[in-house]
């Protein structure tokens, strides 16, 4: 399948709300084959050239329903700022565990590949997480213990899959309201 800027599927869209089913294990060599080529998108989003070259917006994560497939598989990539690979997924059937009660947001807000205008404000979401997934990656059943901004990814990737989108959770009257105690992450 072809992933780019063009064949994402955007937000003025009905199917991106759909809520997305479990994954059947072992995975088929259809939806593997899907999840590494959304892997492979991610890895080189923020490659400048190939970015250019196949027209793909910087992204560190993207879920399935994204390309119109309804099922609950991301990848995940953060990368250090010279490019290095700090942490690497391709999960099937994550499912937050157990959250804290303290919150964290993005200074600068949250982006999404499949939201074309800006949504200015604060997105709140657990500071910190545990995921349970299996990694194609690694072909293994993991556990993720997640804090500051892969939490915040994670989150933001699992939403998809209830056909939430990160402007949803904006305050709506005061989208720069500030949460006492929350951590903000620059």
């Amino acid at each position: 399948m072809l992933i780019n800027n063009d064949t994402i599927i955007k937000d003025s869209n009905e199917l991106i709300r759909r809520k997305s089913a479990d994954v059947s294990l072992p995975l088929s060599e259809e939806d593997k084959t899907l999840l590494m080529e959304m892997l492979q998108y991610v890895d080189e989003s923020t490659i400048e050239e190939i970015a250019k070259e196949k027209n793909l917006r910087p992204a560190v994560g993207i879920s399935a329903i994204q390309v119109g497939v309804p099922k609950k598989m991301t990848a995940v990539i953060i990368k250090d700022e010279e490019g290095n690979k700090i942490c690497e997924y391709a999960l099937v059937n994550p499912k937050i565990i157990s959250n804290s009660v303290e919150k964290a947001c993005l200074s600068s807000g949250e982006g999404c590949l499949s939201v074309v205008e800006e949504h200015e404000g604060l997105v709140y979401r657990s500071a910190r997480i545990k995921v349970k997934a299996y990694d194609a990656i690694r072909d293994e059943n993991i556990i993720i213990k997640a804090d500051g901004y892969l939490a915040i990814v994670l989150q933001h990737e699992l939403d998809h899959f209830k056909g939430i989108l990160f402007y949803d959770h904006i305050n709506k009257d005061d989208p720069y309201h500030k949460e006492a105690d929350a951590q903000i992450i620059d």
